[in-house]
This record gives C-alpha cells, sequence and structure tokens, in this order.
C-alpha cells in the first residue's frame, strides 16, 4: 500500500466511530472473527484498544492484521484503523499507485 493511498484511506477513517473494542481479554477467536467480518462488510474499522487491555496499541493492530490479513492504516492514541478490500461489498475505490 502506498502512502498516497494511506492517507486516503486515514481521511475516510476521520469520519467513523470505533465500534470495536479490545479489552483485558486481549485478542481471542471471537474477536478475530468479529473484527473480519466487519472488514467484510466495511473494508475500513476503527478499532479502540481499552486502558485495561494487556497490549501496545501497535501490538494489537500487529496481530490483528496478522489473523484477518488486513492493513495497517493509522495507530493514534488508543485507537488504529485498518483496511481490507472485500470481496462481495467493494466500496472503497484506492487512489492509482
Amino acid at each position: 500500500m502506498t502512502g498516497k493511498q494511506r492517507a486516503y484511506l486515514r481521511s475516510l477513517a476521520n469520519g467513523i466511530e470505533a465500534k470495536y473494542q479490545i479489552g483485558k481479554g486481549g485478542i481471542d477467536n471471537e474477536t478475530v472473527e468479529m473484527v473480519d467480518l466487519a472488514l467484510e462488510a466495511n473494508e475500513l474499522i476503527k478499532v479502540k484498544v481499552l486502558e485495561n487491555a494487556f497490549l501496545d496499541i501497535r501490538e494489537a493492530c500487529g496481530e490483528i492484521c496478522e489473523a484477518t490479513g488486513a492493513y495497517p492504516v493509522q495507530c493514534i492514541g488508543n485507537k488504529f484503523v485498518i483496511y481490507r478490500e472485500s470481496k462481495k461489498n467493494k466500496t472503497i475505490v484506492l487512489p492509482k499507485k
């Protein structure tokens, strides 16, 4: 993913709320499934890492991206944004490389 594409996705992510959370339970199979389904439906999602989570925000983002095949877009504060192209519901058109 190029910097231009990442910047475009960051601009889209400004308008969305963090609907998914990672808490003290960490990242388990249910969390991965939930994020996987959300990525298929929305392509771009924002996830909040709660203060009581035992994971650093970058660790959490890396684990989720590795488990779902998503691309990290942004890690800021206690939230991160990830993107994965949907197979059935493609709505986001990335700028050319």
